[in-house]
């Protein structure tokens, strides 16, 4: 990586919601910008940690033992095995972190296609 990352630029490259693009890599992981609204399914990982990073809107994380509400600048960490599901009422911008190849339904055979920007 020779130049630093604008991720609002990088936002700006696209529209689709749900299909994360891939801005940066390192040791191994994914460091990527998706753009959201509605609801995902419920899924989890069973060999990785769930990484979310608002930088736009606000997101709702449901857990089976209680939701989450993130805004702005705002991190949650959902743990490995840990069944979730995000929720945007309006249009949310994430940064997501995890390891390359890790499938964002938690299953390869209904993923999204991770695309490089």
């Amino acid at each position: 990586m020779k130049k630093p990352v604008n991720l609002g630029q990088k936002l700006s490259l696209f529209s689709e919601q749900w299909k994360p693009k891939i801005i940066a890599s390192y040791n191994g992981n994914d460091v990527m910008v998706v753009k959201i609204k509605g609801e995902f399914t419920w899924h989890s990982h069973a060999d990785t940690d769930d990484f979310f990073h608002v930088l736009k809107g606000k997101l709702k994380i449901k857990l089976r033992d209680g939701d989450v509400e993130l805004g702005p600048g705002e991190i949650y960490i959902v743990p490995k095995g840990v069944e979730h599901c995000p929720v945007a009422e309006e249009e949310v911008h994430l940064l997501l972190v995890e390891p390359a190849g890790t499938p964002n339904t938690g299953d390869m055979a209904t993923a999204a296609k991770k695309e490089y920007l």
